[in-house]
Parts: C-alpha cells; sequence; structure tokens
C-alpha cells in the first residue's frame, strides 16, 4: 500500500461564478483569495489489485463511512480516468476532514476536491515514475479539481487567484485556475477574513443546484455581463490598493449572487435573518470609522467579514461587541489568506 496526504485550503470568491456549461465550464470569469485556516485534509491510501478495470473506492470523512459521498466520488474518478488512466485497476481509500463545518457555504467542496486532486496526481507521479514540472503539477491538480467542483480550480494555489478565460489575460482558462499574485496590490495580500458562522446546517439547495437553475434564468445573460465587467474593474482594483472600492465591489458581488439565486425558477433563499443584520452592522462600521472592512458571502448563510490586517484590534473588539450575538452558538473563524495547501508527512 502507498499513501499520500494534502491539505488544500477553502477560498472565498470576490467575483463569483454563477452558472456554467458543459463539464464544468464557467460561464463567467472569478476571482477568488484562498484560505490559512478553513481547510481539508485527504488522505490517500492506494494499491493495485488483480482487477483488469474498475476503480474500487472507500471514502471516510471525519473516521465515518458516508455511502452517499462514496457514490458521488467513484462517478467523479471514472470521469477522470481519462487523464489518470494508470488509476485503472487500484483499490482506493480516501480519508478525509475539514477544519470547518461541511456544506453550510464555506466551499467545502472546493477545500475537499483540490486536496484530492492534489492527492491523485502525487499519486501519477509515483505510479509512472515520471515528475512533473511545478507548473504543470498545479495546472493538472487545478484541472482535476474543477471538474469535481468549479471552485476547487482555485483553491490548489495562494493567495489570489483567477478562473475563466478573461480578456487582456492570455494565460487565463476555462479550464483551469491561474495565480494572480504579482498583480496584487501587497495591502491586499494582507487581509483577514472572519467567517461569522450563522448557520452550521446543511444548505437546502446545493451549488449544483442553483448553477443549474441559471440555465433558463430570466436575468442570466445580463448578470454574466456584469460578471466580465466587474472582473476587469477587480484587476485594476487589486493593482491599485484601493480598499474603499474593493470593499464596494465585493459586496456588489456578494448581493448579486444572491439576488440570483432569489429570481430564479424557483426561487431559493441563502441568507438568514442574522445574516442581513451582520451586513447592515459591518456597513454601518464602514461608515462610521472609515475603515474598509466588507462582506461577502458565499452560497450560504455564513459572512465573510474581509478587513485589511493594520485594523485587526478594532474589528476584533467590533466582532466580540456587536457580531457575535448574531453567530450560532457565538461562534466564528479568525481566518486570513493564505498560503495554499501543503502535502503532508505520512
Amino acid at each position: 500500500m502507498n499513501k499520500i496526504s494534502w491539505q488544500s485550503p477553502s477560498n472565498i470568491a470576490l467575483i463569483k461564478y454563477w452558472g456554467k456549461t458543459g463539464d464544468q465550464i464557467p460561464t463567467n470569469p472569478s476571482i477568488s483569495f484562498t484560505l490559512e485556516k478553513s481547510f481539508t485534509e485527504t488522505t490517500l491510501i492506494y494499491e493495485k489489485t488483480d482487477k483488469k478495470k474498475g476503480i474500487s473506492v472507500d471514502f471516510l470523512f471525519d473516521g465515518e463511512s458516508k455511502p452517499d459521498f462514496e457514490k458521488r466520488l467513484v462517478n467523479y474518478l471514472n470521469r477522470i480516468s481519462e487523464y489518470i488512466p494508470a488509476m485503472q485497476g487500484l483499490q482506493l481509500k480516501i480519508e478525509s476532514r475539514n477544519s470547518f463545518p461541511h456544506s453550510s457555504g464555506i466551499a467545502s467542496s472546493a477545500s475537499s476536491y483540490s486536496a484530492l486532486a492534489l492527492c491523485l496526481v502525487s499519486m501519477e507521479e509515483k505510479l509512472m515514475g515520471t515528475p512533473f514540472t511545478t507548473d504543470a503539477f498545479y495546472q493538472k491538480a487545478s484541472l482535476l479539481a474543477r471538474l469535481g467542483s468549479g471552485s476547487a480550480a482555485r483553491s490548489v494555489y495562494s493567495g489570489c487567484n483567477l478562473w475563466g478565460k478573461t480578456p487582456g489575460i492570455v494565460e487565463s482558462s476555462q479550464l483551469y485556475s491561474i495565480p494572480i499574485n504579482h498583480q496584487v496590490h501587497s495591502d491586499f495580500l494582507n487581509y483577514k477574513d472572519a467567517i461569522l458562522l450563522v448557520s452550521k446546517s446543511t444548505k437546502k439547495v446545493s451549488s449544483s443546484a442553483g448553477h443549474q437553475l441559471m440555465d433558463k434564468h430570466p436575468f442570466a445573460e445580463a448578470k454574466f455581463k456584469e460578471s466580465f465587467k466587474n472582473t476587469e474593474k477587480m484587476l485594476s482594483i487589486l493593482k491599485t490598493g484601493d480598499a474603499m472600492e474593493f470593499a464596494n465591489l465585493v459586496e456588489a458581488e456578494a448581493l448579486s449572487l444572491h439576488a440570483m439565486m432569489m429570481t430564479s425558477n424557483p426561487a431559493f433563499l441563502l441568507m438568514e435573518p442574522h445574516t442581513l443584520a451582520i451586513i447592515r452592522k459591518i456597513g454601518n462600521f464602514r461608515h462610521e470609522t472609515g475603515i474598509p472592512a466588507c462582506f461577502t458571502l458565499d452560497a450560504g448563510a455564513n459572512v465573510h467579514l474581509l478587513y485589511p490586517s493594520y485594523a485587526i484590534e478594532q474589528i476584533q473588539t467590533f466582532i466580540k461587541k456587536t457580531l457575535m450575538p448574531y453567530c450560532f452558538n457565538y461562534q466564528w473563524i479568525d481566518d486570513q489568506f493564505g498560503n495554499g495547501p501543503v502535502q503532508q508527512t505520512v
């Protein structure tokens, strides 16, 4: 038996992708930051069997069997086997755990599929006996992660990432994410993210189902055009370091995402009353203090409070005195923009 383990982070999208075509191809580009403390750790144990074809999988999450997700994994692994032919005829055991609540709007699929993809590319290197270049390794991991969950394509690199073909960015691609830290002002690379846990429940509507509802959404085309424009705006803001413009655009993108959910057919609402209360409090705080703190949301009720590192003391006081009562059991995650995946010693 052979064992490989990777720890891979969640990411928080600044420009959202909502809607896809074909095999996880985004309808618009997205920009995100990877996180530090919100991660999935996945261990892949593999051994060759006597089987000529097929992939056998055992899956454990937090030490417990998850038959439903195991079926999804088998489908995923069969789908990507064309990219890793040596995977056929293997017995795989996959053990995974999250540092944060699963399926509650903190991009758990992004961290889980990126961690698994990194394990699979490492496994392929060992099976073939030929190492990839560093660029080829992470590019393939991003591609494989995307086929499991679109946002997972953005979790294989540190810092700021761009996924989706973008005018003016020659190396951008629909198939995988690219790192753009060299185009980002240093102030943003030191940003913090306080994840305010409004709810730890599983989402009522999955992200996959939400993406599908964009196919016949009456406002879809307008939203896609807006996201292309906002991608260009965000790339410019990230270069100049304009924190207030960053805050305004990040919040507009978050609200636009949830507006599309609320106007789908059928419509669905993932924000909770406490989500709205926190959003209002953050707006008031920015207006009163001049500190460019802002909120963003994934497809869930939890709120990401993004802010510059110089304001740690003021923000944490604000969280403890004002925002914690709106959090489930007063819980929040003190996170920050992170350094990307790490291979674990096994």
